[in-house]
């Protein structure tokens, strides 16, 4: 058990700081339970609970609208929930949107650096040279370095969605939300992605979670698995359990039938 530096008890207890094997550690939870939203009397988020521990990363599944990118949405704030609780440790959420959204008239390191610049609560905290020093660190952390000066326009979409990356680490953040972070790459630039959230998960130690219906980015990517269906939750289990069908969800999805209880609106 680890000891929180606050309050000396185990960190089960005390969930923002504790020590382990000798080395202070910010927990870096998320927390759902029993999340309810609504549009047009609709339910899309129907009474789903989850849990996501640091250095953990979930991956949220299911057919197209099934209700993935709300769930993120209603965790970073962009939307408000009708009912439940949503719960994440203290510091930054960072959200990975799903076709980079950069800005195109900014440079690489403008684009990178912008929340350090624009922020209140950073925009003097550091000095032109640290700001050049952190998007070096960056990009260096995605496997990109030497691109400061490009603009998004002169880069292959892996390279804008690596950058993206690196835009959304760069506060330090304690979450990362990633939505649909493959659509629209090859099969090569999509493995080199999935690579990169699993080394941001090492290197950042954040609870991540990640929206896809990518089957590589589900096996290779996450710790555990969580399907909707029209809002609700009808699977939870790791990607070998995902993998065995023995649902008839699971099954239908893994083998992307159209025979099964999901139905898809033409």
């Amino acid at each position: 058990m680890g000891i929180c530096c606050h309050c000396n008890m185990g960190y089960d207890i005390c969930d923002d700081i504790f020590l382990l094997d000798g080395i202070i550690r910010i927990v870096m939870s998320i927390e759902v339970k029993n999340l309810i939203k609504t549009f047009d009397e609709k339910k899309v988020i129907d009474d789903i609970s989850f849990k996501v521990e640091d250095g953990e990363t979930l991956a949220i599944v299911g057919f197209s609208g099934s209700g993935k990118s709300t769930v993120l949405k209603l965790i970073c704030g962009l939307i408000e929930k009708d009912s439940g609780e949503i719960i994440t440790s203290e510091g930054d959420i960072a959200m990975v949107f799903q076709y980079s959204a950069l800005f195109d008239s900014l440079n690489v390191a403008e684009n990178i650096a912008f929340a350090l610049r624009e922020r209140k609560d950073l925009r003097k905290k550091y000095t032109e040279k640290e700001l050049a020093q952190i998007v070096s660190s960056k990009l260096s952390l995605v496997g990109l370095k030497g691109i400061e000066n490009k603009f998004p326009s002169e880069l292959s979409g892996g390279m804008q969605k690596r950058v993206s990356f690196a835009r959304a680490i760069v506060t330090e953040p304690n979450t990362i939300l990633y939505d649909e972070p493959t659509a629209g790459l090859d099969p090569i630039s999509s493995t080199l992605i999935e690579d990169y959230i699993v080394r941001l998960k090492e290197e950042t130690h954040a609870a991540s979670i990640v929206v896809t219906h990518q089957m590589s980015t589900i096996t290779r990517t996450a710790d555990k698995v969580l399907m909707l269906y029209e809002g609700k939750s009808v699977f939870e289990g790791t990607p070998q359990e995902l993998l065995r069908m023995e649902n008839e969800y699971t099954r239908q999805f893994v083998t992307a039938s159209l025979e099964g209880p999901m139905k898809i609106m033409a």
